[in-house]
């Protein structure tokens, strides 16, 4: 089985599109200030040349190219201020000296270059590598790989005059880009952009991977992530603490380990899952269905009386009882492990009596879709509890906080931690590279690389909560839940857009693949 699981991260590492090597990429995610004194840290007291870090930057830039873009014939290299110019300078003088036809395009004077990346540019001088000033008429060679060396993180204005220009014309241009450590233009801490900002294939980070790459537009800025160390000695990294960290696959196989040879369903937890007003009996099937195929062993869900029998019937291994008061459903006396509650509960007299009734027991609670809605306009009844999960939305995560969904993306990070620290809660903030962050004493902020635009359809985020407390009541750790049911749905949502792709992909192909990643062992 042990195989059957590295095939299956295999395949996910072959076919996803936004970070196919995000499993070999490093688990910590810095800030550029951490970066910056990694480097000069090597620089300072491991006495390694601050040109010998960027010759290894360059050489790996290089090895990306030949990886991801065989047979390349044109390097058109566009070189702007600082150290990120210097990798491209040696970048160009390596590809050269590799055969390939190289092209550096100078988008700021060279001579007003100092130090290490002044060396560099002497050195490509020197190696008559072609260059040339910045021309916004000039046709680019065919087939060529535009690199953008402009910036990288040393960028603190938005993009103007020649700089502008040159990302317009490697964004007009159709070519690939690769650029280098960020692209130009993207803020390498918040992943914001505040003007033209280049659009890469893929980027290559240096030393450590940034907190930009993942948050705000980064991700659509960035692409397919490649990323070199440099070398950077372990004892630098070791005075740093990471801001976020990588979702790996060992959380799945933490969260769910093999089963013991004489379990039964009800070793396997039991969920109640409290869902579907009148015309959203689709949203309590989904997120029933998931918890099983995330392994629990026994899932009640407790709905609207107007479709209880058509759940049941659509799916017979949901054991599913239509209520139509909290009394009845108090007198269900039913035992459980963890209650999941909200989607597509509505916001009727029904959904509050539901959120009341629930907020009221004691045990773990993932809570979702209307009953955060609820949460965010009664505060007060919920009380102080010890073991839970919200997985809100941008838009839900801005009503939770009293602001906007536009402010929450603005900064994700802040927004998930704010959260978790004002619900004393375990957050999952939805979205592209989906962060988890946890109440004060939790593990740094989690981001998931995995997941595709195709699950931006209807039902996705009932399976995600579906998988977060199925998960839940194996496991018993809302922490561990949180980290493996975002990792299992997203990974579900790649294998099954591999299969057919992500245009039409629906909430119940999941299913299938949820099922292969819950099986780790």
């Amino acid at each position: 089985m042990a195989g059957a699981f590295e095939l299956k991260r295999r395949l996910y590492q072959y076919n996803h599109s936004m970070l196919p090597d995000c499993e070999r990429l490093p688990t910590e995610v810095y800030s550029v200030a951490q970066v910056r004194a990694m480097d000069r840290a090597t620089i300072d007291e491991h006495g390694v040349a601050g040109y010998t870090l960027m010759q290894r930057a360059a050489a790996a830039a290089l090895r990306d190219v030949s990886l991801h873009w065989p047979g390349t014939q044109h390097l058109h290299i566009y070189c702007g201020h600082g150290n990120n110019a210097g990798d491209g300078y040696v970048l160009a003088r390596l590809a050269q000296s590799a055969g390939i036809e190289t092209t550096v395009v100078h988008c700021a004077p060279p001579q007003a270059l100092t130090g290490d990346a002044a060396l560099a540019w002497r050195d490509c001088a020197a190696a008559g590598v072609a260059a040339e000033a910045f021309d916004p008429a000039a046709t680019l060679p065919r087939q060529a790989v535009l690199v953008d060396a402009l910036f990288g993180t040393g960028l603190s204005r938005p993009l103007e005059g020649t700089f502008a220009a040159a990302v317009e014309q490697m964004t007009a241009s159709g070519h690939p880009v690769l650029a280098l450590d960020i692209p130009s233009g993207v803020d390498a801490d918040s992943g914001l952009v505040g003007g033209p900002a280049v659009r890469a294939q893929r980027t290559i980070g240096f030393v450590g991977l940034k907190t930009g790459y993942f948050l705000g537009v980064g991700p659509a800025h960035c692409g397919a992530l490649g990323f070199a160390d440099l070398e950077i000695p372990a004892a630098v990294r070791l005075q740093h603490r990471p801001c976020m960290q990588r979702l790996g696959l060992d959380a799945i196989a933490a969260a769910l380990p093999r089963r013991a040879r004489l379990a039964h369903k009800g070793d396997c937890g039991r969920l109640l899952l409290i869902a579907g007003a009148p015309g959203m009996a689709g949203a309590a099937r989904l997120a029933g269905e998931a918890a099983l195929r995330a392994g629990a062993g026994l899932v009640y869900v407790v709905t609207h009386r107007h479709h209880a029998a058509a759940i049941a019937g659509a799916r017979p291994e949901l054991i599913v009882y239509g209520v139509d008061s909290a009394a009845e459903l108090a007198a269900l006396n039913l035992r459980c492990d963890a209650i999941a509650l909200g989607p597509g509960l509505g916001r009727t007299r029904w959904a509050d009596a539901m959120c009341r009734w629930t907020f009221a027991q004691s045990c773990p609670l993932v809570v979702d879709a209307d009953a955060l809605n609820w949460l965010s306009h009664n505060p007060a009844r919920v009380g102080q509890r010890e073991a839970w999960i919200l997985t809100p939305h941008p838009g839900e995560a801005g009503r939770l906080l009293g602001t906007s969904a536009a402010a929450v993306q603005r900064d994700r990070r802040a927004a998930v931690a704010e959260l978790a620290a004002k619900y004393a809660a375990t957050v999952v903030l939805k979205g592209a590279c989906t962060l988890v962050a946890g109440a004060e004493g939790d593990p740094a902020t989690r981001v998931c690389l995995a997941g595709n635009p195709g699950m931006a359809s209807a039902g996705m985020g009932d399976v995600l909560t579906g998988v977060i407390a199925g998960i839940l009541v194996q496991c018993g750790s809302v922490t561990a839940a949180a980290d493996a049911g975002v990792l299992v749905h997203a990974l579900a949502g790649d294998t099954a857009a591999a299969a057919h792709g992500e245009r039409g992909l629906l909430a119940g192909d999941l299913f299938e693949a949820i099922r292969a990643w819950a099986n780790p062992s």
